[in-house]
């Protein structure tokens, strides 16, 4: 337990929501002073009580956070992902002790540093200056120790011309980089980051995440961070939480963690999960074939596959067309053709199940994690059904090169061809012309 620097147990959060009733359209003046009077009672009593005061005339509980348990060493940096609303702020609020839990506990041992929303900790009205001071003494730091900082926090946030400046006249990028130079340089021993970081640009994004990186591995520091960027997770972080719903869905390495939380595979080569529909059309799965054996297979780098696309058609369609695509972990689009218009080739549909097979030659992806998409088309018509999130493809690794070294997606990205051919050196010739 000596590494564990924060362990939380069966933690939830519980909100009150009000609701107005539903007004009949005429309302005599006895029923509005009776709602009114019940109203003003029942506002007294939470307020006696120490509750959360609520408006409306019903209330209802709303768990933001419901039985989270989870353990995080020291010197990990853990990112936590989520779709909105699944608790991932209000679990970072929890472990900076901004507000409370509504039941169980969490322990950290260890100075808290947290960057949840852009300007959080300063005064509008203080310069820049005055904020890096008054922001580390609410980080806990003393004023030497800021003094000793300064200049890098500075430097790093890129406001050497405004820091005299009310940060009120900031714009959000530049309240953004000041308020995590702040957090980042006043050497905390654990970080928490929410999505504020979007607000910065790509070049500042990317300091950031080598910032965290430089954090976690300097003196076993801890990183917890909250992106919608997968990549930016994959790429910084060891471990990963992944909630939904206010529930704590997996906890493991960051790869297992990203790969839970987009659409799940089932088997080695056939990745099938159920399919929604539209108009009745639907792509049923899609199976990676080997072309000798014609047995599903998990494919290799540059290995020869056929990609089969079973589908359902409602109804005949003579000139259809079929879409499919590989796109990264994070969404990056990888590869996208169609039958037809990009490929020529008109793929009329039966009433019911049909199959079409895209042939590859050679699999240029690295080893790693993709997701597979399809759709149904009538060119230049309509849509008739588009999954681009369907279906998880595993490719495993093969020393192409020769290297002893797989390329990998988080690596090389695609592998294509190709070889080095070291140039002559040219040396310098003594003695003039002949």
């Amino acid at each position: 337990m000596s590494d564990v620097v924060i362990h939380a147990e069966g933690l939830g959060k519980k909100y009150l929501i009000g609701h107005q009733s539903e007004r009949e359209r005429y309302t005599a003046l006895r029923d509005v002073l009776v709602r009114t009077a019940r109203g003003l009672a029942r506002s007294a009593g939470d307020m006696m009580r120490g509750r959360q005061l609520v408006g409306g005339d019903e209330v209802e509980e709303f768990w933001a956070l419901k039985d989270v348990s989870f353990t995080v060493n020291r010197g990990e940096v853990v990112g936590i992902i989520g779709r909105n609303g699944a608790g991932k702020s209000t679990l970072l609020k929890i472990l900076s002790r901004i507000t409370e839990p509504s039941a169980g506990r969490v322990t950290i041992r260890g100075r808290v540093a947290s960057l949840l929303e852009v300007g959080t900790g300063f005064h509008p009205e203080l310069t820049g200056r005055e904020n890096i001071y008054l922001n580390g003494a609410i980080l806990g730091m003393t004023r030497a120790e800021i003094r000793k900082r300064f200049d890098e926090i500075v430097a790093f946030a890129e406001v050497e011309k405004f820091l005299d400046t009310p940060v009120k006249r900031y714009s959000s990028g530049m309240y953004v980089r000041l308020a995590f130079a702040v957090a980042a340089h006043l050497e905390p021993e654990i970080l928490l980051v929410d999505e504020v970081l979007a607000v910065g640009d790509a070049e500042f994004q990317r300091k950031c995440l080598g910032k965290m990186g430089q954090i976690a591995g300097a003196g076993g520091r801890t990183v917890l961070f909250v992106s919608h960027n997968l990549a930016a997770i994959q790429r910084i972080c060891v471990s990963g939480i992944a909630l939904a719903n206010g529930t704590l869905r997996r906890q493991g390495t960051v790869d297992s963690v990203v790969r839970e939380y987009l659409p799940s595979s089932s088997g080695a080569g056939g990745f099938s999960t159920p399919r929604s529909t539209t108009n009745g059309f639907y792509v049923e799965k899609i199976s990676v074939i080997d072309p000798v054996s014609q047995i599903e297979k998990t494919p290799s780098t540059w290995s020869s596959v056929i990609f089969r696309i079973y589908f359902y058609s409602p109804r005949i369609v003579n000139n259809g067309s079929v879409v499919f695509q590989i796109q990264s972990q994070s969404g990056d689009l990888i590869f996208f053709s169609s039958s037809k218009p990009d490929c020529n080739v008109e793929v009329p549909f039966a009433a019911g199940i049909n199959q079409v097979d895209i042939h590859v030659e050679k699999l240029l992806l690295s080893a790693g994690s993709y997701v597979l998409g399809a759709g149904l088309a009538i060119p230049n018509v309509e849509w008739l059904f588009y999954e681009p999130h369907g279906m998880q493809l595993e490719v495993l690794p093969s020393d192409v090169y020769g290297s002893g070294h797989a390329p990998t997606c988080q690596r090389n990205g695609l592998a294509m061809p190709h070889c080095w051919v070291p140039g002559v050196t040219q040396s310098t010739k003594s003695g003039g012309a002949g």
